[in-house]
């Protein structure tokens, strides 16, 4: 359930509130100070046992009402307007479309560098690139590991870039957050609860990726694991595509969500048209139908040599090729009231 504050409440009452649900209730509280007024969720598994009248006389409170949505913190009953996630001098969820780019992995120093640099030059923000790979071939390419991350970190230096890379294990999560300014969570463990529950405690904004079969609730419930350690919206939604009955491409792009999500949650939601293509020549179109559709950002895969690539080299756009887009996605921008 959430408790709404009324307009004029005290610090002195929001607080008598919140030890009542903690200390009196033994629940959780998690706390959204908006600009009109304070809404507190009380998080628990038997809140459903509890007379809302419970709350409802204490001083301040305006309403109680119960979260019928099995997610509760991504949910906008907690928190009605949109969450912009501010990483430096960047703002994830607000009129600028933030663009991520780089290689599928990292694969030396001088090929991230030059990623970083190209990256920069056509107006991307963050530098994306994989240091832990999770490969569904053991013997396939794992990636660098920590030399990766210290390459990646340099790249991100000299470009003036931030840095968004993939946490695998719940073991490597404060290693990785020593580098990298966004903990990206990949598919395959978008349902990985232990590794949720680490990132959502390193304070680090998170990226979360939509898992492969997994519902839009699934998903948003996902969400729920890291806000709940993190204390605050520091999650960044990724609509990578899900995998159908259909593979004329890698998967199916379904970018047609993205309204309906943001009816549901708060959360900035950006899309992975890479990933969702598995081929170049679609990647372009791709990208325009998110950015048309309402997505926050993209995180776009390049590559000095897509050929040579060490990973996921088919889906890797050129540098020139990106080029290419990001002044074609200007336009769009524009059209639809956002800016690159």
């Amino acid at each position: 359930m959430i408790i709404e504050m009324e307009k004029n409440a005290t610090r002195e009452e929001i607080k008598d509130v919140i030890n009542v649900v903690i200390n009196d209730f033994k629940f959780e509280a998690q706390v959204n100070t908006g600009e009109e007024r304070t809404v507190i969720a009380v998080l628990g598994s038997n809140t459903g046992d509890i007379d809302t009248q419970s709350f409802e006389v204490l001083s301040g409170v305006e309403r109680v009402v119960r979260i019928q949505r099995p997610f509760k913190l991504a949910s906008r009953d907690f928190k009605p307007e949109n969450t912009i996630v501010k990483i430096d001098n960047i703002e994830i969820g607000g009129k600028e479309l933030i663009i991520m780019a780089g290689p599928c992995s990292v694969e030396s120093e001088e090929q991230i560098i030059g990623c970083a640099f190209a990256a920069k030059k056509s107006g991307a923000k963050v530098l994306r690139g994989g240091a832990f790979k999770p490969r569904t071939s053991p013997f396939a390419f794992q990636g660098l590991k920590e030399e990766g991350l210290k390459f990646l970190f340099k790249a991100g230096l000299e470009a003036e870039l931030l840095i968004v890379t993939e946490v695998v294990s719940s073991q490597d999560v404060e290693l990785v957050a020593s580098y990298a300014d966004i903990l990206q969570i990949g598919a395959r463990n978008m349902q990985n609860y232990q590794l949720l529950e680490a990132v959502g405690k390193s304070k680090k904004p998170v990226l979360l990726k939509r898992g492969l079969s997994a519902t839009i609730e699934e998903w948003l419930m996902a969400a729920d694991y890291i806000l709940r350690g993190n204390g605050e919206p520091k999650v960044i939604l990724c609509n990578r595509g899900i995998r159908t009955f259909d593979n004329f491409t890698r998967f199916t792009y379904d970018v047609g969500i993205l309204p309906g999500v943001r009816h549901l949650t708060h959360l900035p939601i950006i899309t992975d048209p890479s990933h969702a293509a598995g081929n170049y020549r679609y990647v372009p179109d791709f990208a325009k139908m998110a950015v048309v559709g309402g997505a926050d950002g993209l995180i776009v895969e390049i590559h000095p040599n897509p050929k040579k690539a060490m990973s996921d080299g088919a889906q890797s756009l050129t540098f020139s090729d990106f080029s290419l887009l990001m002044e074609e996605l200007k336009k769009i921008a524009e059209v639809v009231g956002r800016k690159i």
